[in-house]
């Protein structure tokens, strides 16, 4: 049968409510791609996954709870949804708004969103809004208005953005007949994190997957969970995870603990040269999603992973396209004329 969406697919392991209606982009059931290349230059002697997130239906990970957010606020026939943004939930949300036929106003730091992801909102519907300031201040605007009036707040502080997000889990141990050993992701608002970590526990008590230690992945300038207090102004590359005051910090704490995994922060030069060796690979994900993979590099090189005979996935939340700026910045095109001769010259001297 084709993939009805994640609701369909996991309802049963799913807390919604029972006026839930399902709105559904059919997204998840996306890829667990093998990585041996990368696998090798991190060492050797493992096997290493990518859950590549970025193909989800608005290009990230935000789709799978935000299936369950808007499903939920549909079933009580809410009108407005609203949510703060560093992009990515922006765009999930406008999809999945348009889509249930609701009005969508999202609220950004003004220029601090990358093109690539602000596009997507537009492009769905969205009322954008810039403020001046960060997004932790978007977000206490946001959870302030939805608080006074009638409409659903949609960003992963609603726990039904979690019981989708949780469903990424179950679908790694569909795939892999069980947990892995480490799983790797980035860490921003922590709700990813918080949502895996249920996923795994849950599918341990059903069916005996066991449970992955979990390594969470901030970028340096944006690492409240690592530094234990908040950063005021957090500056990255890695746009998607630039906050600094995660609204589910004290879960991703929790979580990283329980699985008897850790927590780290990796600068932006590692993120960005992760970011490029995965395209080498044939995969192409937005800065941020490239950060559970170098934490993981970085971790091994320190000693403080030993991956031999395991078996790890990272999740790489949102697709390249996202942030095209960060790879074609400063590249300049050779213009050649239009003759074989030319072509041939460059062919050649690449043999």
């Amino acid at each position: 049968m084709p993939h009805p969406g994640v609701i369909e697919a996991y309802r049963q392991y799913l807390d919604l409510p029972s006026h839930t209606r399902v709105v559904t982009l059919l997204e998840g059931n996306t890829p667990l791609i093998p990585l041996p290349a990368v696998a090798e230059v991190l060492g050797g002697g493992f096997e290493l996954f990518v859950k590549f997130e970025g193909l989800n239906p608005t290009g990230s990970f935000k789709d799978r709870g935000m299936t369950a957010a808007i499903s939920e606020a549909a079933g009580r026939d809410v009108k407005t949804v609203m949510c703060a943004s560093t992009g990515n939930t922006a765009a999930s949300a406008a999809a999945y708004a348009a889509r249930a036929g609701m009005r969508c106003i999202v609220l950004i730091p003004e220029g601090k969103v990358a093109a690539g992801k602000l596009a997507g909102a537009i492009a769905y519907g969205a009322e954008v809004l810039q403020i001046q300031g960060s997004f932790d201040d978007a977000l206490s605007l946001v959870v302030d208005l939805t608080s006074r009036y009638p409409v659903a707040l949609v960003n992963s502080l609603n726990p039904y953005r979690l019981e989708g997000q949780k469903t990424a889990a179950f679908e790694i141990c569909d795939v892999l007949g069980s947990a892995p050993d480490w799983l790797c992701l980035p860490v921003g608002n922590a709700g990813n994190i918080s949502a895996y970590w249920m996923g795994f526990k849950q599918y341990d008590q059903a069916k005996g997957t066991a449970l992955p230690q979990i390594l969470g992945v901030q970028a340096a300038g944006a690492a409240p969970l690592v530094l234990g207090h908040p950063v005021e102004h957090p500056e990255t590359v890695a746009t998607a995870i630039r906050i600094g005051r995660p609204a589910r910090g004290e879960q991703a704490l929790q979580a990283a603990e329980e699985s008897s995994g850790r927590i780290i922060a990796s600068t932006d030069d590692e993120i960005l040269a992760m970011q490029k060796l995965l395209a080498g690979s044939g995969i192409w994900v937005e800065p941020a999603s490239a950060a559970g993979l170098a934490g993981l590099r970085k971790q091994i090189n320190e000693g403080m992973i030993h991956p031999r005979g395991m078996r790890i996935v990272a999740v790489c939340t949102g697709h390249g396209l996202k942030d095209p700026e960060i790879v074609t910045r400063g590249f300049s095109y050779q213009a050649l004329p239009a003759d074989a001769a030319a072509i041939e010259a460059v062919v050649l001297k690449g043999k």
